[in-house]
C-alpha cells in the first residue's frame, strides 16, 4: 500500500504587501505497509478554503471566481445592431473575454498601481460622475499637482473610430493610451525617477492577487505591460450606456428602415421641452436645427470619426476629440480643458462662439465659410440642455460589475 505524506509550502511576500500562503499536496509511491497522514489537527474544524489559485483573489476582492461576470456577451437593444458594430475599436487581437475584462475591473480601481498607492484610474475617472471627473483638472498621486486637461468620460468609448484616444488622439489605441496614466509623473508616477513600468511589474508580481489574476485571466501569472493595456482595454470598453432615458423611449419607435432609423420621431414620455431638444439636436441647421447629431451619433453619442475642430479657439489648428455624450449631464467641466462649467456655457459656445481657423469642422460653417451662428432662442436652447439630460444612464453609473471590486 502506498505511503501518503502531506505536507505544506508557505510563500513569503515582502513586508510591504499583506504576506498570503498557499497550500498543496505532494504524494509518493513506496511498499510501505500501511498509509501515514502527517498533518495537523485543526481546532476548532477550518473553514473550507478556496483553491491557492484563486486564495489572493478571495482575499483581497469580492470577485467570485465560479461565477464571473458578463462582459463578453452583454444584451443591448435593437439598435445596437450592425450599424454600431461598424464603429467598434476592438483590435481583432483583444476581443473581451470575461476573465480578462475581470483583471481589467481590479487594475481600473487599484491605488496600488501608482507610486505612493494614492491615485487609481478611477481616482480621475469616477462611476457616479458617468467616469468623469467632477473637478476641471485631475489630482495626481502628489497631491499637489493636477493634470492640465479635463479627465474624459469613458461610457461607449469602445464606440469611436478609428480609436485614436486622448483629447488630442495622439495614442493610436485604447491599449497604447491605457497605461500611458500610470508613467505619467503627475499622474500615477511610475515615471523613469520612479523606475518606469518595471518597477510597477514588480511591485504587481509581490503582491497577493495579481499573480492569481493574470493566471485566471491569461493562464500564467506573467505579469506585462501589454497584458495590462489589453485587460484595461477590454474593461474600459465594456462601459456600454445603452440605458438613459433617451434608450428607453427610442427603443418603442425604433425602426432599421424607417427614415433615419425613426430617429426625428418625436419620443414617449419626453417633456415637450425634451422633445424639442430631440428635434434640434437630430435636424441640420438647414432645416430648423442645431445640427448636433451630425458629429455626436445616435445611438452610442460618440464623435463621428471625420469631425474636426469646434472653434473653441481662434486659428486653431489642433484637432480635439469630445467623449460620448451619454452622462453629459452629470460632468461639471466640458472641453478638453474644462473650460465650461455648465451645459448652457455648451450650447451658446454652438450657438454664438464659435471661432474661425483652418481646422474648423465645415458641419460648423456657413455656406459661405464663415463660422455659424445658430440665433437659438431661450426656450430652444433650454430644450438642448433637457435633451442632454435624458442621455444621463443609471444603470452605467451604478452596474455593478463597473464597481470598485476591492473588499478593503
Amino acid at each position: 500500500m502506498p505511503k501518503i505524506k502531506v505536507t505544506t509550502f508557505g510563500l513569503i511576500f515582502p513586508l510591504s504587501v499583506v504576506l498570503s500562503g498557499c497550500g498543496g499536496d505532494t504524494t509518493s509511491n513506496g511498499a510501505a505497509p500501511a498509509v501515514t497522514v502527517v498533518a495537523p489537527t485543526p481546532s476548532p474544524p477550518p473553514t473550507p478554503t478556496p483553491p491557492p489559485t484563486i486564495s489572493g483573489i478571495v482575499d483581497f476582492t469580492t470577485i467570485d471566481v465560479s461565477r464571473l461576470d458578463n462582459y463578453a456577451n452583454p444584451v443591448l437593444p435593437a439598435y445596437y445592431d450592425g450599424t454600431v458594430a461598424a464603429l467598434d475599436n476592438t483590435p481583432n487581437n483583444n476581443a473581451i473575454s470575461d476573465r480578462v475584462a475581470t483583471l481589467g475591473r481590479v487594475l481600473f480601481y487599484d491605488k496600488r498601481l501608482s507610486v505612493n498607492d494614492t491615485t487609481s484610474c478611477s481616482s480621475c475617472h469616477q462611476q457616479a460622475s458617468g467616469f468623469d471627473d467632477p473637478q476641471r483638472f485631475s489630482t495626481g498621486f502628489s497631491g499637489t499637482a493636477f493634470t492640465s486637461a479635463h479627465a474624459m468620460r469613458l461610457g461607449n468609448i469602445k464606440f469611436y473610430r478609428p480609436g485614436t484616444m486622448f483629447w488630442d488622439k495622439r495614442a493610436a489605441s485604447l491599449e497604447l493610451q491605457v497605461s500611458q496614466p500610470i508613467t505619467h509623473p503627475i499622474e500615477m508616477g511610475f515615471d523613469s525617477t520612479h523606475g518606469g513600468i518595471s518597477a510597477l511589474l514588480t511591485k504587481m508580481a509581490a503582491s497577493t492577487y495579481y499573480p492569481d489574476l493574470f493566471t485566471l485571466a491569461f493562464g500564467n501569472a506573467a505579469i506585462t505591460e501589454a497584458r495590462i493595456q489589453q485587460a484595461l482595454g477590454q474593461f474600459t470598453r465594456s462601459m456600454i450606456s445603452s440605458a438613459s432615458r433617451w434608450d428607453t423611449a427610442y427603443a418603442q419607435v425604433f425602426s432599421a428602415t424607417g427614415p433615419n432609423r425613426n430617429l426625428n420621431v418625436s419620443l414617449p414620455g419626453f417633456t415637450a421641452s425634451e422633445d424639442l431638444g430631440r428635434q434640434l439636436f437630430m435636424t441640420g441647421p438647414g432645416q430648423g436645427g442645431a445640427g448636433c447629431a451630425a458629429c455626436h451619433q445616435p445611438p452610442t453619442f460618440a464623435l463621428a470619426a471625420n469631425s474636426l475642430s469646434n472653434g473653441l479657439d481662434a486659428n486653431e489648428t489642433i484637432i480635439f476629440k469630445s467623449p460620448s455624450l451619454k452622462n453629459v449631464g452629470l460632468s461639471r467641466a466640458f472641453m478638453h480643458d474644462g473650460r465650461f462649467s455648465t451645459l448652457e456655457q455648451v450650447i451658446e459656445h454652438y450657438n454664438s462662439g464659435i471661432q474661425n481657423g483652418p481646422a474648423l469642422d465645415n458641419r460648423l460653417k456657413t455656406p459661405g465659410g464663415a463660422p455659424q451662428r445658430l440665433n437659438l432662442s431661450v426656450a430652444e436652447k433650454t430644450a438642448l440642455v433637457a435633451f442632454l439630460l435624458t442621455l444621463t444612464d443609471n444603470n452605467l453609473t451604478n452596474d455593478a460589475k463597473l464597481s470598485n471590486p476591492f473588499k478593503k
